[in-house]
C-alpha cells in the first residue's frame, strides 16, 4: 500500500505538471493516505554570484514559491484536497530523496522529459531519483 506519496513538482512548467500532481492524489486516493507535494528552488549560486542578490532574496524565493505552491495544488485538485506542501531548497534529487527519507515516503511520483545526450551522461533528476530512492518511484511522462 502507498499510504504516504510525495509528488515533485517543477514550478517552472506549470501546465506540464497537473498531470503529475494527478497522478500523486489518485494514488492516495486508492489508499487513503497522505499527499505531500513538494518543488524545489535551486540555491542562488556560490558567493559570487550570491553578492547580486538582496540579503532577503533567498527567503522571498522561498516564502513565494510555498504560495505559488498552494496555489497550484488548489487550482488543479480543488480547495478541499489536504496536502502537506513541501518547499526544498539546493540539488533537486538530493532535496527529493532526503524529503522522502524524512518523511517515510512510499512512493514519489515524479515527472520526466524525453532524454537528451547530455542526460545519458549526467543523469536527469527522475532517473537519479529512481536510482537512489529507497521507496518506490511512479515516473509520469507527458
Amino acid at each position: 500500500m502507498k499510504k504516504n506519496v510525495l509528488a515533485a513538482i517543477d514550478l517552472t512548467h506549470m501546465q506540464d505538471q497537473k498531470h503529475i500532481l494527478e497522478e500523486a492524489k489518485r494514488f492516495v486516493d486508492l489508499d487513503g493516505g497522505t499527499l505531500n507535494v513538494m518543488t524545489v528552488l535551486p540555491p542562488l549560486g556560490g558567493a559570487w554570484v550570491a553578492t547580486w542578490f538582496k540579503d532577503d532574496a533567498e527567503e522571498t524565493m522561498l516564502q513565494e514559491a510555498d504560495k505559488t505552491l498552494h496555489g497550484f495544488v488548489q487550482s488543479t485538485l480543488g480547495s478541499d484536497v489536504k496536502a502537506r506542501h513541501i518547499v526544498g531548497h539546493g540539488t533537486v534529487y538530493e532535496e527529493i530523496l532526503e524529503m522522502a527519507d524524512k518523511l517515510s515516503i512510499d512512493l514519489i511520483v515524479m515527472g520526466a522529459h524525453r532524454p537528451e545526450l547530455s542526460d545519458y551522461l549526467l543523469g536527469p533528476n527522475a532517473a537519479r531519483v529512481a536510482r537512489h530512492s529507497k521507496c518506490s518511484v511512479y515516473i509520469v511522462r507527458d
